[in-house]
């Protein structure tokens, strides 16, 4: 795997951001560094692209705190931690295009078949090793809750992982719905919502403006998000309740959706379990229409 080496100005789409590193170290950080964090998450990548003195005022901290966490994050001084987080953000533009020649000028040896498998399964090890498995059941709980309405939106192409979450999640539990990925329809759906509705948002690198327009609605009536988003993360995530970050980078024009697939499944698994007496019951309703319907083929 390739992985930024400081002080080269080299940011390879696999290697871990800065953000990462924050989430993965916030535990040791002083309660002035953890505010300075948050406040650099807040509006990340764009928060550390300023002065170091203007990112510490507007985290209310001193200037020897933004340079104390920034060794604490392994770098050698605040212009080799901003260096990096501007290739993140080149990294965030990428088109399809731009993704495809990066990965053509350096594909390594091996059929596709194998490289492909590689990444994808290097994608789903540091999906897992980044996950909160506490926030994880966080985000099943606000999902299984069954006194609050679910409304699950993807994007130009993750819309069909909210199609597929949507799918399981009308079996499994009442209040359930499928915003149209249409942005024209989306005010309809708002009418509606209310404080403490849960939206599931799908949304990753190129991130969509009606996406963060739709989100800052709902957040703005009192619902609560659980983004679905990339190592990057959508601009949605400073209104999230709850963020689950994948990876998604494989040698392809387009990005990897099998890591927040993966991420996806053990959801529904996690939230059927929750009230497994409830969804039984939906499950055999269900299952007689399909046999009044004679939906599907039965061999006996």
């Amino acid at each position: 795997m390739i992985i930024f080496e400081q002080g080269t100005g080299i940011l390879s789409d696999e290697a871990p951001t800065i953000a990462d590193r924050i989430q993965q170290r916030f535990d040791t950080l002083t309660r002035a560094e953890r505010q300075l964090a948050q406040s650099i998450l807040d509006d990340y990548p764009v928060s550390g692209l300023g002065p170091l003195a203007t990112l510490a005022e507007n985290a209310g901290v001193s200037v020897p705190t933004v340079a104390r966490m920034v060794q604490k994050l392994g770098y050698g001084g605040y212009p080799e931690f901003q260096a990096e987080l501007r290739e993140e953000l080149k990294a965030k533009m990428k088109t399809p295009i731009a993704r495809h020649d990066t990965w053509a000028g350096a594909a390594p040896s091996g059929h596709m078949l194998n490289r492909f498998t590689e990444a994808v399964i290097e994608n789903i090890r540091t999906t897992l090793s980044d996950i909160d498995p506490e926030r994880f059941d966080a985000a099943a709980r606000m999902i299984a809750d069954r006194d609050a309405r679910i409304h699950i939106v993807g994007g130009r192409i993750t819309h069909v992982l909210a199609e597929y979450l949507y799918l399981h999640m009308q079996v499994v539990r009442p209040a359930v719905t499928h915003i149209q990925t249409t942005s024209n329809t989306w005010p309809h759906y708002l009418l509606d919502v209310g404080e403490g509705d849960v939206f599931c948002i799908f949304d990753m690198r190129r991130y969509e403006t009606n996406t963060l327009h739709l989100a800052q609605i709902a957040h703005d009536k009192g619902a609560r998000i659980v983004l679905f988003t990339d190592q990057w993360r959508s601009p949605v995530h400073r209104l999230a309740t709850i963020t689950l970050s994948t990876r998604s980078v494989v040698p392809s024009a387009w990005d990897s959706s099998v890591a927040t697939l993966l991420l996806v499944e053990t959801l529904i698994a996690a939230v059927e379990n929750a009230d497994w007496d409830g969804t039984r019951e939906r499950m055999e309703t269900l299952e007689e229409f399909f046999d009044r319907t004679k939906l599907f083929r039965k061999f006996t």
